[in-house]
């Protein structure tokens, strides 16, 4: 009970780097890193149905195509399966020139010459090898001391240094890992890496990996990048090594973490896309990828075709890619909030009058066109909206461009209706709910086009003379007026007593080409002070004119009941 009270009371906080003159919070990240992915090891293992060959091949090919360069293809002592997957792959020629493939392996002599075997024929490689340094796993797993647990790194970098030696004709890279590296001491951790080198003996031309995990997020990112700063201008002949991140997300500061850590002078991010991994995960490389992206640094991976990309991830992995997953999500460029909607439908207009390359979009920082996707649903509707989002889906789906006043007069019957259906309305709610509001169809219209001729009289004036279907029954109809809009109104007051004044007249054009059509619309004020909306669309301007005054004929027609 006192625990539950008490809860902190258990924990102790991560003690702080003594870094006083620490450099990286004045830094900013000016270029890409180098990339591995861990998708096939480290994100395989933590799902509940691991890959089968089928799954990882195409996963393979997809890291391939969005051009990750270093790859972890597997843990080859994990089983024959694992082994048979990474043989078949060395050996297909399906592995471009330019990528290198890596294998994971403890720290044991019998797993270490088991990866070697696993990359026979391989034209490069890298062979990645760890072991715990935490006082924790010291302490509590192996129970071993600072010395013992060195002698486990030396022994296994001697054993890379000499399987390498026996095949000569593979060009062999090495990483090491000290596992825990985040929870451990860190001057312990460069003796171990320090003894690992001085095996190696690796240069500035072909540097080693030093690979510095946070296994376990024990504190906050800054922390982290203490850490890798510290660790980097401690580190004897820095120039042959390069440091690697392997960020976890225990804290949900995985990427944070990352980004500071190149900040504090890594070379290298390594993670899975979308951070599937062990516990919360490990560092997502689109997130990090793309927030590069958005600060003018080309991450050298695409993500151009973003919905391709997540279709293959949650096939191989089994796992949805959260709805709000920073950039990938389904709804992270969707605005429900009408004040965003109206904000980010101003921001393309502006964008649009521009005319420019820079991407300035209130609430979007990404151009959702640089991930393959399309701007239709960027807003959508739902109970919560404003006018701004449902006069953005009828201009991406039906090129209308309402005026602000309609804008008004058609959000009550979006109100309504989404209260009724409790629901998110999609383009063809909104669009069957305007036609209806507006009597674009003959379901429940009173005055309907037939077909007209307009004709000029001899002292200037405009003869309308046409045919109408006046509650299903046709009539022939005329009036006179100084334009086609007068005279139609003339006709409606003098055949039917109905007064309509017109307030306001907008047209444009629907698309371009011989094939454009015309949206036309009224603002109408009625003898007893209300006003009704009209809107027409035809392939002639002046017939939509005419079915915009008949819209609003209805509109008052339907008023008056």
């Amino acid at each position: 009970m006192s625990m539950l009270k008490e809860p902190g009371r258990k924990y102790r906080p991560f003690p702080p780097i003594n870094l006083p003159d620490r450099q990286w919070p004045n830094r900013t990240i000016t270029h890409p890193p180098r990339w591995l992915s861990t998708d096939l090891r480290d994100g395989n293992q933590a799902i509940v149905d691991p890959m089968d060959a089928v799954k990882k091949n195409r996963f393979f090919d997809l890291l391939v195509q969005v051009g990750v360069k270093e790859i972890e293809i597997g843990f080859p002592a994990a089983g024959q399966t694992e082994f048979d997957f990474i043989q078949e792959l060395v050996r297909s020629g399906r592995v471009p020139d330019d990528v290198t493939v890596q294998v994971l392996t403890q720290a044991r002599e019998d797993l270490i010459k088991r990866s070697f075997e696993s990359l026979e024929g391989a034209r490069t490689a890298i062979v990645h090898v760890y072991n715990a340094v935490s006082p924790a796993w010291r302490e509590i797993v192996f129970r071993m001391s600072r010395d013992e647990v060195k002698q486990i790194a030396i022994n296994a970098a001697k054993l890379l240094r000499d399987e390498a030696a026996k095949r000569p004709n593979t060009d062999w890279h090495f990483e090491y890992s000290p596992e825990t590296f985040s929870t451990a001491e860190i001057d312990f951790s460069l003796e171990v890496c320090e003894a690992v080198m001085d095996v190696l003996q690796p240069t500035s031309e072909r540097p080693l990996i030093l690979n510095l995990p946070a296994t376990v997020e024990a504190a906050t990112p800054n922390i982290y990048a203490d850490q890798i700063e510290y660790f980097c201008r401690n580190l004897p002949n820095r120039q042959a090594a390069a440091i690697s991140l392997h960020t976890h997300n225990d804290r949900g500061t995985g990427v944070a973490a990352a980004e500071l850590g190149l900040m504090a002078g890594a070379d290298r991010v390594e993670g899975c896309l979308f951070g599937n991994g062990e516990r919360t995960g490990n560092c997502c490389l689109v997130t990090v990828g793309l927030n590069m992206y958005t600060q003018g640094i080309d991450p050298g991976l695409d993500f151009s075709n973003i919905d391709e990309i997540i279709e293959t991830v949650e096939y191989c992995n089994q796992l949805p890619v959260h709805p709000r997953h920073p950039y990938g999500g389904e709804l992270v460029f969707t605005a429900f909030s009408g004040s965003h909607q109206d904000a980010i439908k101003k921001g393309f207009e502006a964008q649009d009058q521009r005319n420019d390359e820079l991407w300035r979009v209130p609430y979007l920082p990404i151009d959702p066109a640089d991930l393959g996707r399309n701007y239709e649903a960027v807003i959508r509707v739902n109970s919560q909206s404003g006018k701004g989002g449902f006069a953005w889906v009828l201009e991406q789906g039906q090129g209308l461009k309402l005026p602000k006043r309609l804008q008004v007069d058609f959000s009550r019957h979006v109100q309504r209706m989404a209260d009724e259906l409790g629901r998110e309305l999609n383009s063809d709610d909104i669009w069957a709910s305007f036609q209806d509001a507006y009597f674009l169809t003959d379901q429940g219209a009173t005055f309907e086009l037939v077909d007209y001729e307009e004709s000029r009289g001899h002292d200037g004036t405009r003869l309308f003379s046409g045919t109408i279907t006046v509650a299903g029954k046709k009539q022939s109809v005329s009036g006179r007026g100084k334009g086609l809009v007068s005279s139609v109104l003339a006709t409606l007051q003098q055949t039917f007593g109905l007064n309509i004044e017109v307030l306001d007249y907008t047209e444009h054009a629907l698309g371009k080409g011989t094939d454009a059509r015309a949206a036309a619309y009224l603002e109408c004020a009625l003898p007893n002070g209300n006003v009704v909306w009209g809107v027409g669309i035809d392939q002639d301007v002046a017939t939509a004119s005419v079915r915009a005054i008949l819209s609003a004929a209805n509109a008052a027609v339907a008023a008056e009941a």
